[in-house]
């Protein structure tokens, strides 16, 4: 098996330089304006960060460090347009592409050497079309699996291709400074430090008794497996694992329950393709709530029955999100999740009355459009739903 992750280089801010050519080798700074209190930077430009400007700092600090750079608070439908662009263009080149975030996506290459030669030149061709079609560069990460693929591409930003070939990746791990590690947050660098932790191979050196001692059970094993080159659960095929999630980060914070619900639909839509992709049922729905001041809320319901569409799962995850959200408090990120899934066996006929189940089956067709035509991005509107 062999695997890419593809990430866009400083996404918001590039396409920002792409249509603004007076910003392109200036510093660019999205998520908000000098003024904005509350603000945080989303995306800096690499010229920005050549003065210490970097993701999730207070725009008020960002200023200090870069006065003449250029501030925005962003358009999330320009950005959400592009980065439709670069999927399509993904979904050629595999039959397999699992989008993450708005600028990231992992693609299954095993198989596709007869049509696009050896990884590495698959990589070179992707580059290539991405920059011919959408003005934009990417970073590429190539190994055999999804883990190491995400570190990969990392490690020659921006516009680079980094290859782990296969039996490679303990080595690689090894040799990582423990800040490369993904997956291992401010908390776990501090515990690093505190053990005299510096690069994996201080981590390979420790057996999984120590591991889950010092970092419990959990993320004990994950750091056991992950050190060694091995698949981490986070990234495994969606087809193996219990639960599904999708999240939205906003470039700025947000107020406004209008505009906080629609994203919140969005994520609705790619969970229930997702659902229905994977001929899967889900009864426990969860919320989370990232504040501007990086506070997380999260809360989970379990269901009488299996969700059955998209205007039910909305409307749960609505009620869920009405129950925990704080008024007035900015709103930096939204997630959303599906717990406990099980094979869909069938539906219970008392159930699924026939507005159900006209409702799944116009999703299922949405879905049929979107594999067969990947550009398409045929999407249900919040106009389509009901007052019950």
């Amino acid at each position: 098996m062999y695997f890419i992750h593809a990430d866009l280089d400083a996404f918001y801010a590039s396409v920002e330089q792409l249509d603004h050519p007076e910003y392109r080798g200036k510093p660019v700074i999205v998520g908000g304006l000098p003024g904005d209190r509350r603000s945080v930077v989303s995306t800096a430009s690499y010229e920005a960060r050549k003065y210490g400007v970097h993701s999730a700092m207070p725009i008020a600090r960002a200023w200090e460090l870069c006065p003449t750079g250029i501030y925005l608070r962003g358009n999330m439908k320009r950005y959400r347009e592009k980065s439709g662009e670069v999927m399509a263009i993904f979904s050629e080149f595999s039959p397999e592409v699992r989008q993450i975030s708005i600028d990231e996506a992992f693609l299954d290459i095993t198989g596709t050497t007869g049509l696009f030669g050896p990884p590495a030149e698959t990589a070179k061709k992707l580059k290539e079309v991405v920059r011919e079609r959408t003005g934009l560069t990417v970073s590429l990460g190539l190994a055999s699996n999804k883990y190491v693929a995400k570190i990969a591409s990392g490690m020659s930003k921006p516009d680079g291709t980094f290859m782990v070939a296969p039996g490679e990746e303990e080595s690689f791990m090894r040799s990582l400074p423990v800040g490369k590690i993904w997956g291992a947050g401010k908390k776990t660098q501090e515990q690093f430090k505190q053990y005299g932790l510096k690069t994996g191979d201080d981590i390979f050196r420790l057996s999984p008794e120590n591991l889950t001692a010092i970092f419990g059970k959990a993320f004990g094993l994950f750091l056991y497996r992950a050190v060694r080159g091995e698949a981490a659960q986070s990234f495994d095929d969606e087809r193996g694992t219990h639960s599904m999630s999708a999240e939205q980060t906003f470039p700025y914070d947000l107020y406004d329950e209008f505009t906080i619900e629609t994203a919140l639909f969005d994520i609705c839509q790619s969970l229930m393709f997702r659902l229905l992709d994977c001929n899967w049922q889900s009864r426990t729905i969860s919320i989370k709530i990232r504040y501007h001041d990086f506070s997380t809320q999260s809360a989970q319901e379990s269901l009488p029955h299996p969700v059955s569409t998209m205007n039910e799962l909305f409307e749960r995850l609505s009620a869920l999100f009405r129950k925990k959200y704080q008024p007035g408090r900015g709103i930096r990120l939204i997630g959303a999740g599906l717990l406990n899934l099980e094979t869909n066996a069938g539906r219970q006929g008392e159930l699924f009355d026939s507005v159900h189940e006209k409702e799944r089956d116009l999703e299922k067709y949405i879905l049929e459009i979107n594999k067969k035509f990947p550009g398409a991005a045929l999407k249900k509107g919040r106009s389509w739903l009901t007052d019950n």
